[in-house]
């Protein structure tokens, strides 16, 4: 059991990192964190 969960959070982790290589990804978490900050900048 552990061999199995140890490979899909392998799998989970590499798709997650192929999909913010993306650039439109990567522009959406920009503003993501942007607008956390801006928030937390108010409060």
């Amino acid at each position: 059991m552990g061999l199995f969960a140890t490979v899909a959070k392998l799998g989970l982790a590499k798709k997650a990192y192929d999909e913010l290589r993306k650039p439109e990804n990567q522009r959406k978490l920009k503003e993501a964190v942007a607008n956390i900050k801006a928030k937390r900048a108010k409060g």
